[in-house]
């Protein structure tokens, strides 16, 4: 048997063991239940299934035919600055119900009573598209002059449903209303992750923002990021995460367009001058495979808008979950625990860099150890932000603040 073939056969026997090893493994994974709390209060908590093997040894990976490949390593600039965040809905979500007292003082609910859910997404009104909250009252109140019957066009479960309904004259507000709590907007502070300067795109959080009412993803229509400044910091505390509190800065350096809110986070495209003091120029990604247990930084807003550094501990590297779960980390740094008492809501988004490379972002707090949180992988999130799909590839590797509104 010539060397080639020696070579050859290892390799492929080299595959087979490592595949079926991770198989057996991935099982231990989906025991790995610890209570945690996605950092800016927005995240619907479950468990996810495990990744197949798709990465080995260092920069080597297998594309769909099986054949190596080695990626091109992409540099982004790690971020750290506090974002404000807004996000529009598709259409208006129903986030409650609002009884409607009538000129005889008896309550009733219109829409609830034509099967109307919370969750469900109002798309339009007679036809009418739903734009936002104000406009959804109006249109009710307008249609409804004669005590004419409305018909609304609405997502529930993915499937578009119409529902007549007869809304009600409100005595208290002196007007029609179906007896809904809506919502068209969610706001939030949280922390920018990445910028990639010569395409300007941008990553933040590390994970999906959901409703706070609902907990389910919001259906992304439009949004927007600008710097904000952080006054305040609320201390973790066992059973109670701890919170940044900021403000959307009107003076904003940077602002920038969202275009994906994903399990990875949020992604979109900037404008303006977004500095790190830390890094003035790109530096590269690190693979899942390089990541170590040990020691690393993180860097984040306290005050104002400055950023800080920040010791770490990655104390486990998960690297097969499929959710943003993938390293638990520890907050080590004596000055960051005495300010905050560790990971507080805010911080999500939070750049990791180990190295030299950034190799992730924090994403969730432990409820009752402030110190211990998790990190999702930086990889997961250029692929979301689709850096790594535009990289050539050679042959041969908050907390969100809602404020509830009824119509």
């Amino acid at each position: 048997m010539n060397n080639k073939l020696i070579r050859r056969t290892f390799l492929v026997g080299t595959l087979v063991v490592f595949t079926l090893s991770m198989l057996q493994l991935s099982a231990g994974y989906q025991k790995d239940r610890e209570l945690s709390y996605n950092v800016n209060n927005t995240e619907k908590t479950q468990l996810s299934t495990i990744s197949p093997v798709y990465s080995f040894f260092e920069s080597l990976s297998l594309n769909k035919n099986g054949k190596e490949v080695n990626k091109i390593r992409p540099e982004v600039i790690p971020g750290g600055q506090s974002i404000g965040v807004t996000l529009q809905t598709k259409g208006v979500l129903v986030v409650g119900y609002a009884p409607i007292s009538g000129q005889n003082g008896k309550q009733s609910y219109p829409a609830k009573e034509s099967g109307i859910e919370i969750g469900d997404i109002i798309l339009t009104i007679d036809g009418k598209k739903a734009l936002n909250d104000f406009q959804v009252a109006q249109e009710i109140d307008k249609k409804c002059q004669d005590n004419q019957t409305i018909e609304l066009e609405i997502k529930h479960n993915d499937a578009i449903q119409k529902k007549k309904i007869r809304p009600v004259y409100c005595s208290e507000t002196g007007r029609y209303r179906i007896g809904l709590f809506i919502r068209d907007e969610a706001a939030g502070v949280g922390t920018m992750t990445f910028i990639e300067p010569k395409t300007k795109i941008f990553g933040a959080l590390g994970h999906v923002i959901t409703d706070i009412d609902t907990n389910d993803q919001i259906e992304l229509s439009q949004g927007k990021i600008v710097e904000s400044t952080i006054y305040a910091i609320e201390k973790g505390l066992k059973g109670d995460p701890g919170e940044k509190i900021g403000t959307f800065m009107l003076d904003s350096r940077f602002s920038g367009v969202i275009n994906k809110n994903s399990d990875s986070g949020i992604f979109g495209v900037y404008e303006g001058s977004v500095n790190n003091p830390f890094y003035t120029e790109a530096i590269p990604i690190a693979w899942k495979s390089e990541i170590k247990v040990g020691p690393a930084k993180i860097y984040t807003v306290l005050k104002d808008n400055t950023i800080e550094e920040f010791d770490i501990s990655i104390e486990k590297i998960m690297k097969y979950r499929a959710d943003n779960k993938n390293m638990i980390i520890r907050v080590t740094d004596q000055k960051l625990l005495e300010k905050s008492g560790g990971i507080v809501q805010g911080m999500s988004g939070s750049p990791i860099v180990q190295d030299g490379k950034i190799v992730g972002a924090v994403t969730h707090v432990f409820v009752n150890d402030a110190t211990r949180g998790y990190g999702i992988f930086i990889e997961k999130m250029l692929e979301e932000s689709e850096i790594l799909s535009k990289a050539a590839v050679a042959p041969l590797g908050g907390f969100f603040l809602f404020i509830r509104k009824y119509k």
